[in-house]
């Protein structure tokens, strides 16, 4: 089975992926504990997405996430750097009709200015280096666009902290060995989970790399946070 490391070269994670892609869905619903349909949700709400609008979903896997963006007559491309995934997503009858772009986040292949919004759920974390996939992002919207970051986060409470860290490094796997296609994939997300950045820091980085007003909302006592951005004036 590939396990890719928290160095993060992208040929390993894109290979890793490549390997949950068959079971990824229902084994995210079930390690949040259906939780990953709120957070989609939430994602799309924060987005403020109108009709005819076009917004890039970028690690879109298999674009699960792809299809609760293109509600009410929004243009979704779904965008990631594992084939498997995109593949997976492909063979579901409700997702055939989107848009499917093999993309490398650091090296994206659209157009300057060419989406009025983007959002990466759960997949920035993945990215070999996280300032320069924020320039290309606000390279490809608009100015004046929208950005929305769901990523995991560090909960809030420290005592809920420290049972969610636990559960991390000990259910998560466990329960992934039960219903992931390779559960050693689900070691690596526990691992780069506890080594990314609080939700102040993450903020500070996507102010630095081309976006403006930055804030946040936690969901789930923090355990995601959204991250909220537009894009700077040109």
């Amino acid at each position: 089975m590939i396990r890719a490391t928290l160095d993060k070269k992208p040929r390993e994670v894109a290979q890793m992926f490549d390997g949950v892609a068959r079971r990824y869905d229902v084994t995210n619903t079930v390690l949040s504990f259906g939780q990953d349909h709120h957070w989609r949700r939430r994602t799309r709400q924060c987005l403020q997405l109108r009709r005819g609008e076009r917004v890039l979903d970028l690690a879109a896997g298999t674009a699960v996430s792809t299809v609760e963006l293109s509600r009410g007559g929004v243009h979704a491309v779904a965008c990631d750097f594992s084939l498997g995934m995109l593949r997976a997503g492909r063979a579901h009858k409700k997702r055939r009709r989107l848009p499917f772009v093999a993309g490398d986040a650091t090296r994206l292949p659209f157009a300057d200015a060419s989406f009025d919004a983007a959002v990466i759920s759960f997949g920035l974390r993945n990215v070999s280096d996280v300032p320069l996939a924020l320039r290309e992002m606000a390279r490809v919207v608009r100015p004046g666009g929208r950005l929305v970051v769901c990523e995991f986060s560090r909960p809030t409470f420290g005592p809920f902290r420290a049972l969610y860290l636990n559960y991390l490094m000990r259910a998560l796997p466990w329960v992934a060995r039960r219903v992931s296609s390779n559960a050693d994939a689900y070691v690596y997300l526990a691992e780069s989970i506890r080594a990314w950045p609080g939700q102040d820091d993450l903020a500070a980085t996507i102010d630095a790399n081309g976006w403006v007003s930055v804030r946040y909302r936690n969901l789930t006592g923090g355990i995601v946070a959204l991250h909220m951005a537009e894009r700077a004036p040109s």
